[in-house]
């Protein structure tokens, strides 16, 4: 787990701004330009980082299909980021939506890529939307973390054709997804909490 502080980690979004005022009824859907701009940032790096995994993970699928799947989690890491980064609804759609289009030239998928890393950053979005946005606990990141590693191999379950491998096969597909997924979590979260200490986001409200 990262080094975050005790009081700031698991605390309710506020709900006054910094100047001691009430918030206007749908002030978190607003987006300034600053927002804009670390997204469109998150998203360009995020991208950068996917479009050789993607084509790592594509590679490895015919030979080693189960160390092609250890890499599924990197897609959650730019919306993980975000969300932890910014905690602002929708930001981490935003910035998986960002990335899928700018690794549309490279993927080979074309447009394919988008729906992919929208799907992988619904995930992380998922877990706040059920609170609507008001409750930003580190340890919501990785309910919806645990979630996608239980839906996506049954969703991949024909793709990987797992029906043909024993139980401890499956269990291991499971496992490695898991991992994957939670692993990749907590690197965001860390890389989140160290933008944040550098300055990057702005000020946490307490």
């Amino acid at each position: 787990m990262s080094g975050v502080d005790a009081a700031g980690a698991d605390a309710a979004v506020p709900r006054r701004g910094s100047g001691g005022t009430a918030r206007k009824p749908g002030g978190r859907f607003r987006f300034p330009t600053a927002i804009l701009l670390t997204c469109a940032a998150l998203g360009v790096a995020g991208g950068l980082l996917l479009a050789p995994a993607n084509w790592l993970s594509t590679l490895l699928f015919p030979v080693a299909p189960f160390a092609s799947v250890a890499l599924a989690g990197l897609w959650m890491l730019p919306s993980v980021i975000a969300l932890r980064l910014l905690r602002r609804p929708l930001v981490g759609l935003l910035v998986g939506l960002l990335a899928g289009l700018v690794i549309v030239p490279f993927s080979g998928y074309g447009f394919g890529s988008v729906a992919t890393n929208l799907w992988w950053a619904a995930f992380t979005e998922l877990p706040f939307l059920f609170v609507i946005w008001r409750y930003w606990g580190t340890w919501m990141h990785y309910v919806g973390a645990v979630v996608v590693s239980f839906v996506y191999p049954l969703l991949a379950w024909a793709s990987f054709d797992l029906g043909s491998f024993p139980l401890a096969v499956q269990a291991l597909f499971f496992s490695i997804t898991l991992a994957s997924c939670v692993g990749t979590t907590a690197l965001g979260i860390v890389i989140a909490d160290q933008l944040r200490k550098a300055g990057v986001g702005g000020r946490r409200s307490q």
